[in-house]
């Protein structure tokens, strides 16, 4: 039987199945996951034998317009397994599939199609906005499940418009006018080399890349440390709408668990954290601050199961993703694209 939605960190309330609606071509049966209409919207095929990435190719406006509005539709009983089969969906979705991206290595399962980045199965992956701290990310992600966790693995998604609305009022103004400032400290042993990140062995050509995007640079030996400020929230290229995209959960030391943290600050002073953030004036966020973000994507969260074979569609700027802690093995595919500025 399938689980029904979650919303929220405790005390998750259950969503009633909304009405079903047929697309124009029939091939296709939709409806909100809750009833309440939040995001995703579940497609299902009408008809046996529905050809996905064919579907998607003939319903391609139909789709831009409901990621538009919903942010994030989930395919459910197409059966999408294997690299094969996405490769032609993810192309019927994305204009341009991204091939390589060097911020985030992940083990190439093909020419357009790759594992998630890896991170601790013990551990929840944060909501974020993908590259978010970069100038640039992808407008789309498409996440196929290929063998769902024994026990948890979910994607949870978090509504970022609605993100921006619940935010505190002060805070909120504070973000928009500041920015955030990422701060990155390569060669202190955690995290990336600059060398794999920037795809060079070469300073003056890191360096290089590194102006293209807007990134300050400085040397301490081997060790490179850069800076840049970012927006907070932009408004979407299709509709206009504001959204919160910033990653200041995944850089602010507030937001790791207390024993990393303390093992961090015993070892490293705040000038020398692998990352960190602040305000884009340089001022500090406050752990409050961070505290109040973190509340409000709980409280937006919405939490589903991965049945084989499902294909989640998500507008980067309009919802954050996450990753819920699992065990057993757990196949995901992953297919991103459409370079969007986010200054």
């Amino acid at each position: 039987m399938t689980q029904p939605p979650r919303r929220g960190p405790a005390g998750l309330r259950q969503a009633v199945p909304a009405q079903v609606s047929l697309t124009s071509d029939s091939l296709v049966s939709h409806a909100p996951l809750a009833a309440d209409g939040e995001p995703p919207l579940v497609v299902r095929p009408a008809a046996a034998g529905v050809d996905v990435a064919a579907w998607a190719a003939h319903a391609r406006a139909w789709l831009d317009e409901t990621l538009d509005e919903h942010g994030a539709v989930l395919l459910r009983g197409f059966s999408v397994t294997t690299t094969h089969a996405l490769e032609p969906l993810a192309e019927a979705l994305v204009d341009e599939v991204y091939r390589d991206n060097g911020e985030h290595p992940r083990a190439s399962l093909s020419g357009s199609i790759s594992s998630p980045v890896f991170f601790p199965p013990e551990e929840k992956l944060l909501r974020h906005t993908e590259n978010s701290f970069n100038d640039s990310g992808p407008a789309r992600i498409v996440f196929c499940c290929a063998r769902p966790a024994a026990s948890g693995g979910e994607t949870p998604i978090v509504d970022s418009r609605q993100v921006l609305r619940r935010l505190d009022t002060d805070l909120r103004s504070e973000f928009l006018a500041k920015g955030v400032m990422y701060v990155r400290n390569y060669g202190t042993g955690l995290g990336l080399d600059w060398r794999e990140v920037l795809r060079t062995d070469d300073r003056h050509e890191a360096e290089a890349r590194c102006a293209e995007q807007g990134l300050r640079t400085a040397w301490d030996g081997d060790r490179l440390r850069t800076e840049a400020v970012r927006p907070a929230a932009v408004r979407h290229p299709r509709t206009g709408v504001w959204s919160w995209i910033n990653q200041a959960q995944h850089w602010h030391p507030a937001c790791l668990d207390p024993t990393t943290r303390a093992a961090l600050e015993a070892t490293h002073t705040p000038d020398t954290l692998p990352r960190q953030c602040h305000f884009g004036d340089g001022s500090p966020i406050p752990d409050e601050a961070m505290a109040e973000i973190c509340r409000v994507y709980a409280e937006l969260e919405v939490c589903f199961p991965w049945e084989k074979g499902a294909v989640l569609v998500l507008d980067n700027i309009l919802i954050a993703h996450a990753r819920n802690p699992f065990s057993g093995p757990r196949e995901l595919l992953v297919a991103m694209g459409d370079l969007v500025r986010f200054a």
